[in-house]
């Protein structure tokens, strides 16, 4: 008996402590129940299952529709392959104001809406056009779902709201635009989940950032989500949030530049346990698993921020929630990890510690924050969020930790969340992570200025600019223009006053002696050029200022013209290097410069002007015919060549450091021309392997191994260059924040492709069948080589070139034979190009017979031409070009 009371005890121990064991985890993981759940798939069948398996049931004859309204239903004219059919093929078209009604308890809630902008029954997408209410808030007004899908690359569009219901109605109401003749309005499904109230913020300790002033998020309060966010993990579909189906996605594509630091996941068997003062509504257990950290080496932390880029509309308040858990098991006391938070370039927190405010680790904590994002300047903004190692406090590790981001924008005070329409075709994707470097701890203006470096900050650097340019110009022309610093000269800001390069006038005033061979326009000769600087001959937008096309001698020379801006010390920076280069080098596939203006306290550049536009303009998201393959490769080859010229054809090496398709131009001839030299670098002399410097590139296109090492060589070009022979052949962007995360990068995605031999599955449509087997094999190879992660296995730019001539000759022979062009498909030939992985023991050069022209000395050629110098006017003077000295740069 005493055996079987011994079994009993042991038994209901157990029972005990599994009940225990599971009632904690049910704690720690408590999903909430929404009262109300309602997916509504507009103009669709009775029911149907979307990706998550959730059901959505149609809104015809549905008791949230009117009993009379002007209204039809629809279904999308084409299908884009990554557009799901639920909710977005079908949808319900107004031409009048129509409103949907919903009977929901009173409570807080989330409405989502989701748009597919496609034809429906023969209406044009651009003309929808519309505005969205409820009867408390505006959510949106004169909405283009299509403007908005192509701004942000994006096929559909998802609008989240979270919104307070009082009187147990949610009327939502739709109405198209009045000022738009053919106008209409539509939507493809609507969401409703009732939700907790855990955003609200009444205590009056969440203060806006910057200021000393509470900000209270009440029941009168609407939010409009603007990204939410896993930081160092996955997407997390929305039936895997807390109950109410939020969506959250990887944090990697709004990450700054290359800087991504090192995610970190928690350990097998490792359990979250929220702590009692955080709701487990908050966010999921799988958001605390994951984090993303700066990594181990504490030297290299020091000298950067984690930093991530959102851009947001401008007049509005912004309530950004961080979140936090401590995952690494070897961190477990206090001011072991203790870092900085910087918000819109402002200082939002010192010295955080995030096992100090949990408890301990593997504890769920948030931080909230309230940014004013000010109306002036552009439309939209880019709101910075950076973290920072804390040094002060001397932690056991200079690091700094995040989890999750969520940033909603904040109703104003006409009860109004609608921003503009996002402009399309942005062509800036400049980085620079010495931007994001903070000054100090001390004081929030030294922190400010060290992170946004080139960029207008204030009154004094404002003035210190205007400053420079007005001395310049009464140097020149006897303006009353006030020095501010002392130095004058358009030139001589901070580079060229001090330099042999410049000589001194008469009057006193420095005229490089860089532009003596180049022509001088007057301002009056500019201004008839672009008629007054005409908005409509904007050709493109950058950190300078404005390029716009003209027209020279009597209307018969077409011109570009790059207009400085005075304001932008970025552009100041550009103008000197794109100047200090261009006025040595001359070369058929470098861009052309023709002259200058300096007066009126401008700073002007004119180029030839390029009727054919960018190489991308004539890739993807145009409406321009594509390109052949021949023609594909001929422009590869041109800009190949521009690029070897700059590597070898010069005394000193210069890397461009921005190649990219949107910096190689086309002439009227489809002739190739590399531009845009304001990153550009004189390279290491040669007792010298690399040079040293801040990291600079445009998304897509960095070199990984500059990145870490921030020693920039020739094979940084030749990276980029590699990333622009994928685009090339795929016809995509470099990057695509749309496509799952293994295939947002081209570079990466390419490579997998390569390596498993599917590569002639993402290549462009339209190539298909017209691409000798051979050439494409070697094509590919070429490309594969030039990305490869370590420089010392990229090939050199002369070995680019002479791949793509020799990758021409074989589309050529195929072409002559009859071998491609008959419409025979690509893929059945590829197997034996590039299936499996490339030869591990293949030289960097590809071919063993090919050296590289510089190391050698000797000017490799083909067919008796010199690759080094082919089309130029004459190498480059051996005087040695001036390194910018503020490497702030854009």
């Amino acid at each position: 008996m005493k055996e079987i009371h011994h079994v009993r005890l042991a038994f209901a121990s157990i029972c005990v402590f599994v009940f225990l064991f599971f009632n904690v985890h049910v704690i720690s993981a408590q999903n909430y129940i929404p009262r109300d759940f309602i997916l509504l798939n507009c103009g669709g069948p009775s029911t149907a299952d979307d990706m998550d398996g959730r059901k959505w049931m149609t809104d015809d004859k549905s008791k949230f529709l009117p009993a009379a309204g002007n209204s039809t239903t629809s279904r999308a004219a084409t299908q884009v392959p990554s557009v799901l059919e639920t909710p977005f093929m079908t949808t319900r078209v107004f031409h009048s104001n129509f409103t949907y009604t919903f009977p929901v308890a009173p409570t807080r809630l989330f409405l989502r809406l989701y748009f597919y902008p496609s034809s429906y029954g023969g209406l044009d997408a651009s003309d929808a056009r519309f505005s969205v209410s409820t009867q408390t808030h505006t959510l949106l007004n004169n909405f283009s779902a299509s403007q908005t899908a192509e701004a942000l690359n994006f096929p559909t569009i998802v609008k989240e709201y979270s919104i307070n219901v009082e009187n147990g109605r949610l009327s939502l109401t739709f109405t198209p635009s009045p000022t738009h003749p053919k106008a209409y309005a539509f939507v493809n499904g609507i969401e409703i989940v009732s939700m907790p109230d855990i955003y609200s913020e009444t205590s009056g300790t969440v203060l806006i950032v910057g200021q000393s002033s509470p900000f209270t998020v009440d029941n009168t309060t609407a939010l409009e989500n603007i990204r939410r966010l896993n930081v160092g993990g996955n997407d997390i579909s929305p039936s895997a949030d807390t109950g109410m189906h939020r969506p959250w996605f990887d944090d990697s594509p709004y990450l700054f530049a290359a800087a991504k630091g090192v995610t970190t996941i928690t350990e097998q068997n490792t359990r979250i346990t929220y702590p009692p003062s955080i709701s487990t509504y908050v966010a999921p257990v799988d958001i605390y698993s994951t984090a993303r950290t700066m990594g181990p080496d504490s030297n290299v932390n020091l000298n950067y921020n984690l930093t991530w880029v959102f851009s947001v509309d401008s007049g509005f308040f912004y309530l950004v929630r961080l979140h936090f858990c401590e995952i690494d098991a070897g961190i477990t006391k206090v001011n072991q990890r203790v870092f900085d938070i910087f918000i819109f370039n402002q200082t939002a927190t010192l010295s955080v510690d995030v096992i100090e405010s949990a408890g301990s680790n593997y504890a769920p904590m948030f931080k909230d924050y309230v940014v004013m994002v000010p109306s002036y300047g552009d439309p939209q903004k880019d709101l910075w969020l950076q973290l920072h190692p804390h040094k002060s406090s001397r932690p056991n590790y200079y690091d700094s930790i995040l989890n999750g981001v969520e940033i909603f924008k904040i109703n104003n005070s006409d009860a109004n969340l609608a921003g503009p329409n996002p402009v399309p075709a942005a062509k800036q994707e400049i980085i620079d992570p010495s931007l994001a470097i903070p000054g100090s701890s001390h004081g929030k203006s030294k922190n400010r200025m060290a992170i946004i470096a080139g960029v207008v900050c204030g009154a004094v650097v404002l003035g210190l600019i205007i400053g420079f340019f007005v001395v310049a110009a009464k140097r020149r022309r006897g303006m009353d223009c006030i020095s501010v610093t002392g130095q004058s000269g358009w030139l001589t800001l901070s580079v060229y006053g001090n330099s042999p390069l410049a000589e001194t006038n008469a009057d006193g005033s420095y005229a490089s002696s860089l532009l003596s061979n180049r022509r001088h326009f007057s301002f009056a000769e500019i201004k008839a050029a672009t008629r007054e600087f005409d908005e409509s001959l904007v050709l493109g937008v950058g950190g300078f200022g404005k390029v716009y096309k003209g027209e020279i001698d009597g209307e018969t020379r077409k011109v570009a013209i790059k207009r400085g801006n005075p304001l932008s010390e970025q552009g100041v920076h550009e103008f000197q290097t794109e100047i200090d280069m261009l006025s040595k080098l001359r070369h058929r596939h470098l861009v052309s410069l023709i002259g200058y203006c300096e007066e009126n306290c401008e700073m002007i550049l004119v180029y030839d002007y390029m009727s054919h536009g960018t190489l991308r303009e004539h890739l993807y998201k145009s409406h321009n015919p594509p390109l052949s393959w021949r023609q594909r490769l001929e422009i590869c080859i041109g800009a190949a060549r521009g690029l070897h010229y700059l590597h070898t054809g010069a005394k000193h090496t210069i890397i461009h450091r921005d190649v990219k398709t949107t910096n190689i131009l086309l002439d009227e001839k489809w002739v190739a021309k590399v531009s845009d030299f304001g990153l550009s670098k004189t390279g290491p002399s040669l007792d010298h392997t690399h040079v040293s410097t801040v990291v600079k590139g445009s998304f897509g296109y960095l070199d990984p191994e500059y990145f870490r090492r921030q020693q920039l060589t020739e094979k940084s070009d030749v990276y980029s260059f590699g990333v622009v022979l994928f685009e090339v052949l795929c016809a995509r962007p470099a990057l695509n924040p749309t496509l799952p995360k293994e295939e947002v990068s081209l570079a990466e995605w390419a490579a997998h492709c390569y390596i498993k031999g599917v590569l002639d599955q993402i290549i462009d449509t339209f190539l298909k069948g017209k691409i000798a087997s051979e050439c494409l094999k070697k094509f590919a190879e070429t490309a594969m080589k030039c990305v490869s992660d370590q420089s010392i296995d990229r090939p050199s730019m002369g070995d680019v070139l002479w791949n793509l001539e020799f990758a021409l000759q074989l589309q050529e022979t195929a072409e002559e034979s009859g071998e491609v062009g008959s419409g025979m498909e690509v893929e059945g030939q590829l197997d034996v190009a590039y299936k499996g992985k490339m030869d591990p023991d293949a030289s960097p050069g590809m071919d063993g017979n090919i050296t590289d022209s510089r190391s050698t000395g000797i000017s490799m050629s083909i067919g008796g031409r010199s690759l080094a110098s082919e089309d130029s006017y004459g190498l480059t003077p051996s005087t040695v070009f001036s390194q910018i000295l503020n490497p702030k740069g854009r």
